[in-house]
């Protein structure tokens, strides 16, 4: 009787042990300061990649830019979108970055992903892929910092027909493989 009264005790003592741990780990909330430096653990594509914030795995989208799809279920890959996504990589993978959020905007997207600002060794790889053509400035909903500066590049690149201004037919910014006659 003692044995079983014991063994229901530790049952108990571990399940709530258990529970408080996740609870816990739940409600942490993921607190990203500018002057530290974030491994990058994967690239996901071209804008999107995952990054070790303490304890934390944490989506980080690359904010003021889009890179053509490669991974969206919903769509078709989409021209370019090996390069920016293969460039991404390159310049990320296994690399420590430091994240710069932008003030006055929401911290994270409607799919949970932090929105940032991601700078590698002094170089803001936001700018960099806009810069070289892996990417196009993408505004959604407010305004954000450096806005202005990066549409002004996107026209730059878009003139010089680098990268996948130069690959790709976009009509209305769709990017698009060129159609073959």
């Amino acid at each position: 009787m003692k044995y079983k009264k014991l063994v229901a005790i530790i049952f108990v003592t571990l399940v709530v042990c258990v529970c408080g741990y996740y609870i816990i780990h739940a409600a942490t909330v993921v607190t990203i300061n500018e002057d530290k430096l974030y491994l990058v653990e994967r690239v996901l594509d071209g804008d999107t990649f995952v990054a070790k914030v303490g304890w934390h795995d944490i989506t980080v989208r690359m904010l003021g830019i889009d890179t053509p799809e490669t991974v969206d279920p919903r769509k078709p890959e989409q021209c370019y979108g090996k390069e920016a996504s293969n460039e991404t990589k390159s310049l990320l993978s296994g690399k420590s970055v430091h994240l710069k959020l932008n003030p006055n905007r929401e911290e994270k997207d409607r799919y949970g992903r932090y929105l940032a600002f991601v700078y590698l060794d002094g170089v803001m790889i936001n700018q960099l892929l806009l810069e070289n053509g892996f990417a196009r400035e993408y505004t959604y909903g407010k305004a954000y910092m450096f806005q202005k500066e990066f549409k002004k590049i996107e026209e730059q690149t878009r003139k010089t027909e680098k990268g996948l201004w130069g690959e790709c037919v976009m009509p209305d910014y769709k990017i698009s493989k060129p159609q073959i006659l």
